[in-house]
């Protein structure tokens, strides 16, 4: 089609001249010289894990070296639609993993900044007429030459509003996602089953998401190693004890409402050090604090946690639980 014309040859560019058919090809090469093994190592560092999604976004990077040596040789081609969709509930990395890949979108030079804007409905939809188009591409100015990154996707879509302007931002997007997506990547994300219901009510949108990839949830062991690796970080860490009591509290909180995978973990291990720096100031006075004190999380940090009497430690024990 015509739209594909014009990335496979943009205007005045010239026919490419076909190298021979036995003309070497250093696959390896062109990836080591992108740096892109870099980028995939830090996702592997960053997040534990995520094999399913790991090896996507291995393979989205491979098309792209192929797609780059394929240019080198004068073979005409399609820029590939990048546009993804993630989906899963929160906490399971879409956000690092958004960051990341425009990092190899960038290192590739299918983008020019390689950065992340992040988008809610709140703003890219208006509440008057005339209101939303400036919202919208005030947005998508700001992520050109990125990837612009929408949570929860499916809050644009209200059909049962007969006066809200989300479908006029969809529109918006389409168009910029159709023309420009040799310099924007845009990514939605949500919960699976409601991004379904959204890409059926726009079979425009359904067709411009070639990427679809699913965060599935962690399983207690990874959870309980992604605790481990975020005390490492801060300089903390576990005692014996207190890593059994840890790994007791996280098969605990993933039955109770809002768990929210690795954000859970980090908020427990938060409340945590809050704890534990309580418990360090109360022995002040009676001295006797060592350096192995100030990094170690004790069993009764852990316990001492709501969790235990199955509440959900944030919220007022007297609020219902309401679906958030």
């Amino acid at each position: 089609m015509a739209s594909s014309e014009h990335h496979a040859r943009p205007a005045g560019s010239t026919e490419p001249q076909q190298a021979p058919d036995d003309t070497p090809v250093n696959l390896e090469a062109a990836f080591e010289g992108a740096q892109v093994q870099q980028v995939l190592e830090q996702l592997d560092q960053e997040l534990i894990g995520l094999r399913p999604v790991k090896t996507r976004i291995r393979e989205i990077a491979a098309l792209l070296v192929v797609e780059r040596a394929r240019k080198q040789v004068g073979l005409a081609t399609t820029a590939p639609s990048l546009h993804m969709s993630f989906t899963g509930r929160p906490g399971t990395g879409k956000t690092t993993v958004a960051a990341r890949m425009s990092q190899i979108l960038h290192r590739l030079g299918y983008v020019r900044k390689g950065h992340v804007v992040t988008a809610t409905r709140d703003d890219l939809v208006g509440q008057y007429i005339g209101h939303t188009a400036p919202k919208t591409r005030e947005m998508l100015k700001k992520a050109m030459g990125g990837v612009l990154f929408i949570d929860e996707a499916y809050y644009l879509y209200r059909p049962e509003n007969e006066r809200d302007y989300g479908a006029e931002a969809i529109e918006i997007l389409l168009q910029v996602m159709e023309n420009n997506r040799d310099d924007l990547v845009v990514i939605f994300a949500g919960y699976k089953e409601r991004m379904d219901v959204f890409y059926q009510s726009n079979p425009g949108l359904s067709s411009r998401v070639a990427n679809h990839i699913d965060f599935p949830d962690y399983s207690a062991k990874e959870l309980l190693a992604i605790a481990q690796l975020i005390l490492a970080e801060e300089n903390y860490r576990f005692s014996e004890e207190a890593l059994a009591a840890f790994a007791d509290y996280i098969q605990r909180r993933m039955q109770l409402p809002f768990f929210a995978n690795a954000r859970s973990i980090r908020n427990a291990i938060d409340r945590a050090r809050m704890r534990q720096a309580n418990r360090l100031f109360n022995r002040m006075t009676s001295g006797g604090i060592t350096k192995l004190d100030l990094i170690t999380l004790e069993a009764e940090d852990i316990t001492a946690s709501r969790v235990f009497s199955g509440e959900v430690e944030g919220l007022d024990p007297a609020a219902p639980l309401t679906a958030s």
